[in-house]
This record gives structure tokens, C-alpha cells and sequence, in this order.
């Protein structure tokens, strides 16, 4: 299975940002299987955003304030990050992951790096 993480390296404060987890090799509806979206901010360590199960299922970090929705497209199989009103403290590598419930080690996307900055 391979993820593979989209969208802009760059978005303005107070704006939106988007980014798409697209899957090969695995449907994002196969069971007992979770689809997550996790950062990590320069300097510092990994931070759960939240996930989407096969079934639809969805799952948040309180965190982030409700800033965060996630949704999925099964026809391109791919998932989907949107975080709103974004500062510069939320500049970081954003990775997608594919994680079996721990039956298996998870998938991780490469990752990519989003700024925000005007």
C-alpha cells in the first residue's frame, strides 16, 4: 500500500488549509482499517489531527479547537485534511497514515511540508 499526500506548500494566515491522502494498493472502505492525518511542527514531535474509519466514522483531536474535518472520496479513493483559520504555528509536515488497528505496522505517506505565511 502506498499514501501519498497533496496540496499547497503554502497558505496564507486565517486561511485554509487543504490537503488530499490518495491510496494505492488498499480501498480507504477495506474493514477495521483507520485513516489519519498527522503533523509534525518544525522542532518538535508528532501531533494526531484526527481520522476517518472505513466506515465513515470520524475522529478528532480536541486540540485543534475544531479546526479540523476530514472527509474521503471512495471514488478516488483518497482522504481529505481541511484546517481552518491557520497561523504560522501551524506550520509543519503534514503525513497521512494507513493504520490497521495495530494488526500490522501502519502506512505513512512521505509527508509534506506546509507553511503558513504571508
Amino acid at each position: 500500500m502506498r499514501l501519498q499526500e497533496s496540496g499547497p506548500g503554502l497558505v496564507a494566515p486565517s486561511q485554509t488549509l487543504s490537503l488530499t491522502c490518495t491510496v494505492t494498493g488498499g480501498s480507504i472502505t477495506t474493514d477495521f482499517w483507520l485513516w489519519t492525518w498527522i503533523r509534525q511542527p518544525p522542532g518538535k514531535g508528532l501531533e494526531y489531527m484526527g481520522a476517518i474509519e472505513n466506515s465513515g466514522s470520524l475522529y478528532y483531536s480536541p486540540s485543534l479547537s475544531g479546526r479540523t474535518s476530514i472527509s474521503r472520496d471512495t471514488s478516488k479513493n483518497q482522504f481529505t485534511l481541511r484546517l481552518t483559520s491557520v497561523t504560522p504555528e501551524d506550520t509543519a509536515v503534514y503525513y497521512c497514515q494507513a493504520d490497521p488497528y495495530g494488526r500490522v505496522p501502519p502506512y505513512w505517506g512521505k509527508g509534506t511540508l506546509v507553511t503558513v505565511s504571508s
